[in-house]
């Protein structure tokens, strides 16, 4: 079954094998989440289910999650994410059901979706790596980007690289390895990188491409 769970970035961190190897891992918080609605080919035209991650109060949920957790019998969620799956995949799930990290294995290969951290505005060189001008005494094109426009008619075409907002962005870091969880406190440790500054949320399933365990 391909699944996925809601859950958070806590930080980075390193482990160091018996052979004296140094692996890098990203510590996540996964689950627990809620089924908050299913979806059926009938009435939504897919299959899917939607979970929902980290209680709140009544006090600070809006009307409408506040109404849609407790036809399902939850407590009001602050995130809410929606996953679509094969017909076999969604039958044995049920609305209010408790999905935690026992979903994943050590060796197992994800994918986790997350917010890039934001750079704020950035040139061509930062943002595209782009070599640059010349650095030499009385050039004026040391950063710049050079010529934009050209062709018949003359204009900027749609996509040219340029300066502008940097990061911030949804981004998916496919085919990380589990290296390691614990169940009794809902944590993940995954080899390598993820997408996000520490505390923020991630989108954490089973990988798309690659089904084999390490």
């Amino acid at each position: 079954m391909r699944m996925g769970l809601l859950g958070k970035k806590l930080g980075m961190t390193q482990v160091f094998e018996e052979n004296g190897r140094v692996i890098p891992v990203t510590v996540l918080e996964v689950g627990p989440c809620f089924v908050t609605y299913k979806k059926n080919k009938e009435s939504d035209g897919y299959f899917g289910v939607q979970i929902g991650y980290h209680a709140i109060s009544e006090k600070k949920a809006t009307k409408a999650i506040a109404g849609h957790c407790k036809k399902a019998g939850l407590a009001p969620l602050k995130y809410i994410k929606e996953i679509r799956m094969e017909e076999t995949d969604a039958e044995g799930i049920t609305i209010g059901q408790e999905m935690n990290i026992s979903i994943f294995k050590e060796g197992q290969f994800i994918d986790v979706t997350g917010i890039s951290r934001g750079k704020g505005f950035q040139g061509v060189v930062k943002r595209h790596g782009f070599k640059g001008g010349p650095a030499t005494r009385g050039s004026m094109q040391h950063r710049k980007p050079g010529s934009i426009g050209g062709g018949n008619p003359q204009r900027v075409i749609k996509g040219r690289k340029m300066a502008g907002q940097m990061g911030n962005k949804k981004v998916t870091v496919q085919n990380l390895i589990v290296y390691r969880v614990f169940p009794e406190k809902n944590l993940m440790f995954v080899k390598g990188a993820v997408p996000g500054g520490e505390n923020s949320i991630v989108f954490v399933r089973h990988a798309v491409k690659k089904q084999v365990e390490k």
